[in-house]
């Protein structure tokens, strides 16, 4: 279904393989956020780029950033299924070219324009869903492609580690290849081509503001000190233009019709106390991520799969504790203690690990990124549902996907900030100058007595980049205090043990598709389908029975999608035979709701009176169960009303399978 009025129908075969399509592609874009962290040291020693190392991240990052804003608009200008092949097509072009690089510019470049391809594959993955799976499954396929980004904080790192010991680094790119052909031919075959009725106002101004400010800021935050001092012109200028951009981005959202980011999301306290932590959790994550496998390399001289392997406790505490956070949000309704302690644990994580060196043992090490994930999964867990919990739903859209660009944001500036503070503390080893100690192999192949300062020098190295960052997770730990606890709105609770929601993936800024998001975990909750349909059917005060109603929704269904409804379309399109169907259809027509023309369906005009009886009951029920929905300004009430009969029609249109004649 679409989020407009426009339908589609498809068969639970071909449901299926869109799906496959779409996890395909939300892969490729995730695995490629950390793909590169074990490689890294291997491409700088090939590229002799020691200085650009953290922007083969932050490029890629901030791209995705501005990408995931404008991908999900002109998904609805140009159609999702184009907007979704261009994006692979995009994706996979970065991704030759990455592998092709010959230099870090051309590798950062590279990387910049697969972000692009992966900012648009992951938000119009996730409004595709909207478009072909019905409203009761969404939340479990939504929270299976949200999963898929923890599933790649695990595999990235040791992917990329493999393909570097045994193919090449530049394999870590052409591996995206094979997958991206199949993505395209199961997507040009099989996800259907919807576009939406609305036209959408895409806030250019806004989102070239925003991005330019970012990128200068991260630039100047990554050349001083390191090409150009800190008071050069060049530094200078570009901390002047990114405060000029920043300022601008602002004033301009406060003028624009459909702003990227409402300003006055920011006279929320809680949105900006969880944007402000969401930026802190990306921070530390991301940055500790991509440099901890140069330690495990450089100082412990394991190998690019051994560093990847080795990471793999902090990623265990992130998973145990998101899930330990989410499970009791579920069960008590309270979140505020878990930043709070989140922020107090993610300190002593990064304090520990500044401690390390040479001859801190591998047990030791692999608690002390432990206590580090486990920090990041307290935090980062509850603070997308926070939001989702206490902004109008007017806002919903737009807060979950703030929040989701502040961290993408903090992880930009957390990989350039730690980049930029190791390139400065190591240039100042004189052992550092040594040639062998810009490859990990090198290094590992002279003596114990020539290699044990420049051993030294980068674990003093990422000590120090450690320290720095405490301060940063401890501001953190003081402004999760000033976090408000309110009680929870069940929808939000239903999804809270939904890991996926943690690590979340770029979230639609649309009110409508994070509505349905709601309702959908509180139709999971509410019971049976059948429970449901039978308590709607009562209510609309008809003599309908559950297969009638699917039947009468399936001829509406087909009408409005086709213009036409045939019992010989409904049965390809539901995988049953037309003489399974009939009886449904012959039962619908003798209660005089329906006509039969051959084996065309057309409802009568009581059959439309019925149809607009159980549509009403459906928004009934929906208005008792989503009744804790804020809303105060009463256009913004006029757009949920519009939202929630949108839904109920496609609640109509999308009866229980328990209805189904196939099934009953």
């Amino acid at each position: 279904m679409s989020t407009g009025d426009t339908a589609t129908v498809v068969s639970r075969r071909q449901t299926n393989i869109v799906f496959t399509a779409i996890l395909l592609g939300m892969l490729l874009a995730a695995l490629d956020q950390t793909i590169v962290s074990t490689a890294l040291p291997t491409i700088v020693a090939d590229l002799h780029g020691a200085g650009h190392m953290s922007w083969v991240v932050t490029a890629y990052l901030l791209a995705e950033t501005v990408s995931t804003v404008l991908a999900g608009k002109f998904g609805d200008l140009f159609g999702r299924k184009t907007v979704f092949q261009i994006s692979v097509l995009v994706f996979v072009g970065g991704s030759v070219l990455c592998g092709v690089a010959q230099d870090m510019v051309m590798l950062i470049a590279a990387r910049a324009v697969q972000g692009i391809g992966g900012g648009g594959l992951m938000v119009t993955a996730m409004a595709l869903i909207a478009d072909v799976i019905p409203l009761r499954e969404r939340g479990k396929y939504q929270g299976a492609l949200g999963a898929v980004f923890g599933v790649t904080t695990v595999l990235g790192p040791t992917l990329g580690g493999l393909f570097t010991d045994h193919l090449s680094w530049r394999w870590a790119f052409y591996i995206n290849v094979p997958v991206a052909v199949v993505v395209l031919a199961i997507a040009a075959r099989a996800i259907p081509s919807i576009r939406s009725d609305t036209r959408p106002i895409v806030d250019y101004a806004g989102i070239a503001l925003v991005a330019t400010g970012a990128s200068s800021m991260i630039l100047a935050l990554s050349w001083g000190g390191n090409q150009y001092a800190w008071s050069s012109p060049t530094i200078l200028a570009l901390f002047t233009a990114s405060i000029v951009l920043l300022t601008a981005f602002v004033l301009v959202e406060l003028r624009a019709k459909e702003p990227m980011l409402p300003m006055r999301l920011f006279r929320n306290s809680v949105f900006v106390v969880c944007s402000t932590l969401s930026f802190i959790v990306g921070f530390a994550m991301l940055g500790a991520m991509t440099f901890l496998p140069t330690y495990l390399q450089y100082v412990d001289g394991v190998s690019a799969t051994g560093s990847g392997v080795r990471t793999l406790p902090m990623v265990a505490g992130l998973f145990t504790t998101s899930i330990l956070a989410g499970n009791l949000v579920s069960r008590t309704g309270r979140y505020r203690v878990f930043p709070i302690a989140g922020t107090a644990v993610m300190s002593l994580g990064l304090w520990l690990m500044s401690t390390m060196g040479p001859d801190t043992g591998a047990a030791l090490m692999s608690l002390y990124m432990f206590v580090l994930g486990m920090g990041i999964g307290l935090s980062m867990q509850v603070l997308t549902i926070v939001v989702q919990n206490t902004v109008p739903y007017a806002d919903l859209g737009t807060a979950t996907s703030g929040v989701t660009f502040f961290r993408t944001l903090g992880s930009s500036f957390g990989t350039a900030i730690f980049g930029t503070l190791f390139t400065n503390k190591l240039s100042s080893f004189p052992a550092a100058a040594d040639p062998a100690a810009a490859s990990p192999a090198a290094l590992h192949k002279l003596s114990t007595v020539q290699a044990a300062p420049i051993i030294q020098a980068y674990a003093d190295t990422i000590g120090y980049v450690f320290r720095w960052v405490v301060p940063v997770a401890v501001l953190g730990f003081v402004i999760a205090w000033f976090l408000k606890e309110l009680p929870l709105r069940d929808g939000a609770r239903s999804h809270a043990t939904d890991v996926g929601e943690g690590f979340s993936a770029p979230a639609a800024a649309d009110r409508v598709a994070q509505l349905e998001r709601a309702i959908s975990d509180t139709m999971r909750k509410a019971g049976h389908d059948r429970t449901v349909l039978e308590e709607i059917l009562a209510d609309s005060g008809g003599r309908l029975n559950p297969s009638q109603a699917w039947a009468m929704g399936q001829a509406h269904l087909h009408t409005r999608a086709r213009g036409r409804a045939d019992l010989d379309t409904i049965a390809r399109t539901n995988r049953m035979p037309a003489e399974v169907l009939q009886p449904a259809f012959t039962d619908l027509c003798q209660a005089g709701y329906a006509r039969l023309d051959g084996d065309a369906v057309q409802l009568t005009e009581a059959g439309q009176e019925q149809f607009d009886r159980v549509r009403h009951a459906w928004r009934e029920w929906l208005d008792v169960r989503l009744e804790d929905f804020t809303m105060t300004d009463p256009g913004d009430r006029a757009l949920l009303d519009q939202a929630l009969t949108n839904i109920a029609t496609r609640l109509v249109d999308e009866p229980a399978a328990a209805g189904s004649p196939g099934r009953a």
